[in-house]
C-alpha cells in the first residue's frame, strides 16, 4: 500500500470507522478529533450530529457545510436456534452486491466477524442460478452453532453490522478505494474547509457539520439546521460517476477527476438558483473545474437543510463516486481537493451584502 500522507491518514480513519444510522458515535469521535484544532466551539444536537463552529466575523452570516456521519449497513433483528443471524438493511441496498460479503457485527462485548451466507453453485438448479436472492431471505453466518453461543459472544437484536473493507490507494494513486465514502468524504471536506480557513479572514461564521441518519431520511440535517439557523447551507456528499461500462450519459454524465458536481436537481431539492450561480461564477473566475449533475432519484442533506426553520438557500456539492451503496466505492482525490478549494473560496466571498443578494435572487 502507498505511504499515507496526512490527508490519506484522515480519510482512512474516517472510512475505517463504523457507523450506520443511529450508531454514529465512533465516526463522530474521529471527525471531532480531526476538526477540533480548527474550531472555536464544538457541540452536538439532540440526536448526535456534530457541529463545529469557526468565527470569521462575529455576527456575520452563518454558513453551514455539512457531510453526514452515517454509512449504509445492516441491523441484527433475530438470532435463530442454529446461531444464524437475520438482519434488516439500514439505508438503500441492492441485493446483488451483498451475498458472500464479509461484515463486522459491533456488539457491547466487542466485534464479531460474519459473512452473508450464500449457496454454492453446485447445488443450484439452472433456473435458480438466474434468479437473484431476495434480501429478506439472506442471513449472516458468524460461525456459531446455536443461539446461546451467539448470545454468549454478545450478539443481540439491534446490533449494527457494517461492511468490512480495507482502505486502499490504487496503482493510480489519485484513485482511492474504501467503504463508506458515502459519506465520510463529506465529513472530510467539512474538516478540510475549516482547516484551510484557519488564520484566514472571512466575513462570516462557518459551521462544519457531521449529520446523523442521512441514509434513512435526511434526519440529522433537520435537527442540526434548526440548532444552527444558517443563512446558507451546503451539503457535501457523493454523487454518481457515469464513467463505467453500462452507464449511459443520460443516466449519469459526470466523470471522475473532472471536478466536483454541482447538483441542480434531485428528488429532495431544486437547487437554489442564486446560490448555484454564485458558486459556479466563483469556480469560473478561479478556473476550478466542476460538473453539473441532476439525480432524479435520491437526495442529499440539502433536501432537509433548505426546508428547515424559515428556509435556507442551499446547494449540494458532490464527488463523483463509483459503486456507492456497496462494500467499497472509488473516488478521485483531485475532485475532493477541488471541492474543498471551491467551498473555501465561496465562503471568503459570502459577506452579509452578498448573502442578502443571493437569498432574494
Amino acid at each position: 500500500m502507498a505511504k499515507l500522507d496526512e490527508t490519506l491518514t484522515m480519510l482512512k480513519d474516517l472510512t475505517d470507522a463504523k457507523g450506520i444510522p443511529g450508531n454514529e458515535r465512533e465516526v463522530r469521535e474521529v471527525m471531532k478529533q480531526y476538526i477540533a484544532p480548527y474550531a472555536d466551539e464544538i457541540t452536538t444536537d439532540g440526536i448526535g450530529s456534530l457541529i463545529a463552529k469557526k468565527v470569521g466575523k462575529e455576527g456575520g452570516p452563518k454558513i453551514m457545510v455539512a457531510g453526514h456521519l452515517d454509512e449504509v449497513g445492516f441491523m441484527i433483528t433475530q438470532i435463530d436456534d442454529k446461531g444464524f443471524l437475520r438482519f434488516q438493511t439500514v439505508g438503500g441496498w441492492w441485493g446483488q452486491v451483498m451475498l458472500a460479503q464479509r461484515v463486522t457485527i459491533v456488539t457491547r462485548q466487542g466485534e464479531v466477524t460474519g459473512i452473508i451466507g450464500s449457496k454454492p453453485p453446485h447445488i443450484l438448479s439452472a433456473e435458480a442460478r438466474k434468479k437473484p436472492i431476495e434480501i429478506k431471505d439472506m442471513f449472516i453466518d458468524i460461525g456459531a452453532s446455536s443461539r446461546e453461543e451467539a448470545q454468549g459472544w454478545g450478539v443481540r437484536p439491534g446490533d449494527m453490522v457494517v461492511p468490512y473493507f480495507e482502505f486502499t490507494v490504487m496503482n493510480n494513486e489519485k484513485m482511492l478505494l474504501a467503504k463508506a465514502w458515502d459519506n465520510r468524504i463529506g465529513c472530510a471536506i467539512a474538516i478540510d474547509v475549516l482547516r484551510q480557513l484557519k488564520g484566514v479572514e472571512h466575513p462570516n461564521v462557518v459551521y462544519g457539520v457531521g449529520n446523523v441518519q442521512e441514509e434513512v431520511g435526511l434526519r440529522g440535517a433537520k435537527t442540526a439546521t434548526y440548532k444552527i439557523e444558517p443563512d446558507i447551507g451546503f451539503a457535501v456528499d457523493v454523487g454518481i460517476a457515469g464513467d463505467t461500462p453500462g452507464i449511459s450519459e443520460r443516466e449519469a454524465m459526470s466523470k471522475m477527476g473532472k471536478g466536483p458536481q454541482v447538483v441542480v436537481y434531485d428528488a429532495s431539492m431544486v437547487a437554489h438558483k442564486g446560490l448555484r450561480d454564485f458558486v459556479t461564477d466563483t469556480a469560473d473566475e478561479l478556473n476550478i473545474p466542476y460538473q453539473f449533475e441532476s439525480i432524479p432519484g435520491g437526495g442529499t442533506d440539502a433536501g432537509s437543510i433548505h426546508l428547515t426553520h424559515k428556509g435556507v438557500p442551499a446547494l449540494a456539492i458532490t464527488i463523483a463516486t463509483r459503486y456507492i451503496h456497496s462494500h467499497a466505492a472509488m473516488l478521485h482525490r483531485d475532485d475532493y481537493e477541488n471541492a474543498v478549494k471551491l467551498i473555501v473560496e465561496v465562503i471568503k466571498r459570502l459577506d452579509r451584502e452578498t448573502v442578502d443578494k443571493i437569498t432574494f435572487e
